[in-house]
């Protein structure tokens, strides 16, 4: 089974190494995580596991969500995700999945799955750093407008439109980020943290996805 924990980012510190360098870090609460349900290629034509994060009052849950986490013979989950496998795992519905799997595999990179801050609605310029328009010359409550926006829009057989992609005013921020081969300098068992080199995905408080790093799989050397 690869090595997967569900977590929520905490905040950013910094640690010191043997040599006295200091490491930005980033702090993130992993686990404990339920395994609320088990796939397998038998049933469902593909391993996998799907874990839970994060209790949330029964009360704010939907009932299905409800029956769902009662096979489990644990509470509804907040953050809920399903980590797909290459091989048949020996986990079972209602195990519990901590920091420690990465500690006992001794895994020093991992990759971290995470949704990126949003800002809403935003213009051209916040959004795609545009220029604006002159600031005299005639201007008029437009220096931060996109100016024209059918220039090349005539193209022979695909009609007089706007074209996909366009750069124009729209939502930002909020988009599935994945942070690669970032180095594990420290777990913590008893606190269940995560001590991650770098930034990662996400405002603080946001959840994330670390799991063992598909690329890099030699061990960290503090």
């Amino acid at each position: 089974m690869i090595a997967a924990v569900l977590g929520k980012k905490v905040g950013m510190t910094r640690l010191f190494d043997p040599k006295g360098a200091s490491v930005s870090v980033t702090l993130v609460e992993a686990g404990p995580c339920t395994v609320l349900a088990v796939r397998s290629k038998d049933v469902h034509r593909y391993d996998g596991v799907q874990l839970g994060f994060d209790e949330v009052k029964a009360s704010r849950s939907k009932l299905p969500a409800i029956g769902h986490a009662r096979k489990a013979n644990t509470t509804p989950k907040r953050f809920i995700r399903e980590i797909r496998l290459t091989e048949p795992t020996d986990v079972k519905q209602g195990d519990i999945v901590t920091v420690e799997q990465f500690e006992t595999r001794g895994i020093g990179y991992v990759d971290v799955i995470g949704m990126t801050r949003g800002f809403g609605f935003q213009g051209v310029m916040k959004r795609h750093h545009f220029g604006g328009q002159p600031g005299s010359h005639g201007t008029e409550r437009k220096h931060r407008s996109p100016g024209g926006i059918g220039a090349m829009a005539g193209d022979r057989g695909r009609g007089r439109s706007i074209k996909k992609g366009k750069k124009m005013a729209g939502h930002m921020g909020a988009d599935r980020r994945t942070a690669r081969n970032q180095r594990l300098i420290q777990i913590d068992k008893d606190k269940n943290l995560l001590a991650i080199e770098g930034a990662i995905p996400g405002p603080r408080g946001g959840y994330v996805v670390i799991r063992e790093s598909k690329t890099k799989k030699s061990k960290a050397k503090a």
